[in-house]
């Protein structure tokens, strides 16, 4: 019964069920997003100590192509450990939280996450994340890519 309602909810939502475990952004958002218009946008942050996020697949100096595989690397600085449970995934210019969507589809750890299988539509796409350690420095990391 629960994945009828989940079933139910997305078709409503305009999000066909099939893709529903991987479907990042519809086309809809990141049209908006587009239109929205870039603005300036820090590439990363650098506070002394903070955790860095890397960027392990795509290679974005490859055509990418849908769905694609997703994975980061969190990188701490010791002695502070990673926070998973802090990482926040904002997309495009409006900076949309897709955080539940990415943590739906993915494995989630203290060293890194992955997506097998991100569904996005063709177009331009920028991720923002944001993660914090166990001290409460905060990282930010943004990747601009596009599908084809």
């Amino acid at each position: 019964m629960h994945r009828l309602a989940l079933a139910a909810a997305l078709l409503l939502a305009g999000i066909p069920f099939a893709h529903a475990q991987s479907l990042l952004v519809t086309e809809q958002e990141m049209l908006a997003s587009i239109a929205a218009g870039d603005g300036p946008v820090a590439r990363s942050s650098t506070v002394a100590g903070a955790p860095r996020i890397e960027l392990a697949a795509p290679d974005l100096r490859q055509s990418i192509s849908s769905p694609t595989r997703i994975a980061l690397r969190f990188v701490p600085t010791a002695p502070a450990a990673i926070r998973p449970e802090s990482l926040r995934v904002l997309y495009g210019a409006l900076r949309l939280d897709i955080t539940a969507r990415l943590l739906g589809s993915a494995k989630v750890g203290a060293d890194g996450i992955e997506v097998a299988q991100a569904a996005l539509p063709r177009g331009q796409h920028r991720l923002t994340l944001q993660l914090e350690d166990s001290l409460g420095r905060a990282a930010t990391q943004t990747f601009a890519f596009v599908v084809d």
